[in-house]
């Protein structure tokens, strides 16, 4: 049997030419992948891209249309649609609202799915302010039992002090991991 993992991206629109091949890698892998996409990072052009060129390329990939909508992820907890979840990137907002519980997006809404199914939700983050005001929900959720975090480090110290940005080429070992319920270690990259 195929494993089904559901790839959700948020608005860290810099990290999102670095997560994308990590879609690709998946899929390459034989895991049949189901991507989701916040609100904003469906339809948010940037000076990092276009939201069309990105959605094309993803959904070539994937071979299927991006999860946008509310009414569109709410089937994935009731027909068991993903065996896991993977959020990457994992905006500092996104990481508040599963905190919480707050289920209003599609991607926090398939996470809350997932979770009710107790399977593992398996975070990327990647936010400029990790080390200061997320750095409490990233403490809570690494309680949360079936949450993973990929291996995460400053990405800039200097300039940018409070930002924690994940090492991306670990999305498939973490999620590996995840499936067996284990957190990869080292959790804190160098």
């Amino acid at each position: 049997m195929t494993i089904k993992a559901g790839f959700a991206m948020c608005g860290s629109f810099c990290t999102f030419s670095k997560v994308i091949p990590y879609i690709r890698d998946l899929k390459n892998s034989g895991i049949d992948v189901v991507p989701i996409m916040s609100f904003n990072a469906y339809e948010t052009d940037t000076r990092f891209g276009t939201a069309k060129s990105f959605v094309d390329e993803i959904e070539s990939i994937c071979g299927r249309e991006i999860i946008h909508s509310l009414t569109a992820a709410e089937p994935i907890g009731p027909k068991k649609m993903i065996d896991a979840l993977i959020i990457a990137p994992c905006t500092g907002n996104t990481l508040a609202k599963l905190t919480v519980g707050i289920a209003d997006t599609p991607v926090t809404l398939a996470a809350k799915s997932t979770l009710r199914n107790s399977n593992p939700v398996i975070i990327a983050v990647s936010t400029n302010d990790a080390l200061s005001n997320a750095a409490k929900n990233i403490g809570n959720l690494l309680n949360y039992k079936n949450i993973y975090f990929v291996p995460y480090g400053q990405d800039d110290s200097e300039n940018k002090p409070t930002s924690i940005v994940a090492d991306f080429s670990q999305i498939k070992d973490t999620f590996l991991q995840a499936m067996v319920g284990k957190q990869i270690q080292p959790l804190l990259k160098q």
